[in-house]
């Protein structure tokens, strides 16, 4: 029996059990991270695999996590994920207590949950990652930081965000022009995520979400042009399991961020695959077994891969240690996963490992 500590009801937690029963196992024991985060021991079956998940939508957790407040709020970043870290190592030390083998290794899953450090590793392997700007604390030292690399247009990033949350698309230009696409939508109090990409267009309102933002810490990386099809812009979700790239979509958009929550939409793969030709395919493949091999502990990953304009260049966005959820989508042919969902083929590939 599998152990899952996730959110009961979680789509992720949902789809890993069902996925354990058609394997012909008794689904996991599932346990709720709001029990981890309020100090409960997390009764884990002994001799297990232990699954982390993320916590998801659980706004119980979130409060445990960042402290009461609007669970779309923007923000509180630097709380949630001292939490977090605290709570992944009590986990895995009742892991090594009763003999359970983590499927994802804690100080991974840390590493991926914060964007500065999990660039600077990819960085350090020689994975192509696009060039990221020295710390910045306000809107004021972001300018100057650009000013300084010659940027004039960035991503700026929570450094420990995830579905796109507060993430800031900045172009500047001569005269003091600005826009900033971005899901933070300004309530009068602060920034909360809205399911609608929107842009700000005068330095006042880029300043105020910049400075909002700064205090929980920020990545900021150049904005790499991505290639398109059809008049929409595109990367690639890559989950590559067991150190094989097993599980591609192709997300599009016709704004900067391809979420497919924020209106994004599924892609051609086939045209994808075609357009970057098979070595180009080969290569952009290699690039996330390479991004995987830096997390040599975590059975799975999730890969964004941004395709640069002209389909010859590729660089690796983030590293996600919860990026499996791709409903619908079936293993590559070839691979060890055809046919199977990505917890289909993390339940075989966990087995598989667990048995040797």
């Amino acid at each position: 029996m599998f152990t899952v500590v996730g959110t009961p009801g979680d789509r992720r937690t949902e789809m890993f059990a069902a996925a354990c029963r058609a394997a012909g196992l008794d689904g996991p024991r599932v346990v709720p991270w709001a029990h981890v985060l309020r100090g409960g021991e997390p009764p884990i079956v002994p001799s297990s695999p232990l699954r982390v998940d993320s916590p998801g939508d659980d706004a119980a957790a979130d409060a445990l996590l960042r402290g009461p407040g609007d669970p779309a709020r923007v923000g509180g970043g630097a709380r949630w994920y001292a939490t977090f870290t605290a709570a992944l190592e009590r986990v895995a030390a009742a892991a090594a207590r009763v003999g359970a083998r983590q499927l994802g290794d804690a100080d991974e899953i840390a590493v991926m949950c914060d964007k500065r450090r999990c660039h600077a590793r990819l960085r350090s392997a020689g994975v192509p990652v696009p060039e990221a700007l020295p710390p910045v604390r306000d809107y004021a030292g972001l300018r100057e930081r650009m000013a300084d690399a010659g940027m004039r247009q960035v991503f700026v990033k929570p450094a420990h965000g995830s579905s796109a949350s507060g993430v800031v698309a900045l172009r500047t230009a001569p005269g003091g022009r600005v826009k900033a696409v971005t899901s933070a939508a300004y309530a009068g109090t602060g920034h909360v995520n809205s399911l609608r990409v929107r842009a700000y267009e005068t330095e006042p309102e880029v300043a105020r979400l910049i400075d909002a933002l700064a205090p929980d810490g920020l990545h900021v990386e150049r904005w790499l042009p991505k290639a398109a099809l059809d008049g929409r812009v595109l990367d690639l979700r890559v989950v590559v399991i067991a150190g094989e790239p097993t599980h591609v979509v192709a997300r599009t958009s016709r704004s900067p961020m391809t979420n497919l929550h924020l209106g994004g939409a599924r892609g051609s793969l086939d045209a994808v695959r075609d357009a970057l030709g098979t070595s180009g395919w080969e290569r952009a493949m290699d690039v996330c077994a390479r991004a995987a091999a830096c997390f040599p502990g975590s059975l799975m990953v999730g890969v964004d891969l941004l395709i640069q304009i002209g389909w010859r260049r590729v660089a690796v966005g983030e590293v996600n240690a919860f990026g499996d959820l791709l409903p619908g989508i079936t293993g590559l042919p070839g691979t060890r996963a055809e046919g199977l969902d990505t917890y289909a083929a993390q339940v075989r590939a966990a087995l598989a490992v667990h048995a040797a």
